[in-house]
């Protein structure tokens, strides 16, 4: 697959205990982005974070939360992610998504 120019980032922001039948959200929303044929999709996990609900999720120890801040980061072509996005709007029942222009310096394969 090449992958070089303009293309689309997009960011969905969820919760680490968000679910999707019966997995996790992150998980789920990665299985579906490689089942679409996207080049490429992170999860990060947060130390710290708040969102609508405006309440804060942490991972200090004295303060420990089951539910931290997940970031899940999706690059390709706007046409493949503009076509992702009815899935991701069908999965993602609580969180926040972005999109943005980014350009490709370099992905390659093997």
């Amino acid at each position: 697959m090449k992958l070089q120019g303009e293309a689309k980032l997009v960011r969905i922001f969820l919760g680490e205990s968000d679910k999707w039948q019966g997995r996790p959200l992150y998980e789920a929303i990665v299985l579906e982005a490689k089942k679409a044929g996207l080049a490429g999709a992170t999860v990060y996990r947060g130390f710290m974070g708040f969102g609508a609900h405006s309440r804060i999720h942490t991972a200090k120890i004295l303060q420990l939360s089951e539910d931290l801040p997940i970031c899940i980061e999706i690059v390709d072509s706007e046409e493949k992610i503009q076509a992702f996005l009815p899935i991701l709007d069908q999965m993602v029942q609580e969180g926040l998504i972005t999109m943005e222009k980014v350009e490709v310096i370099r992905y390659r394969s093997r």
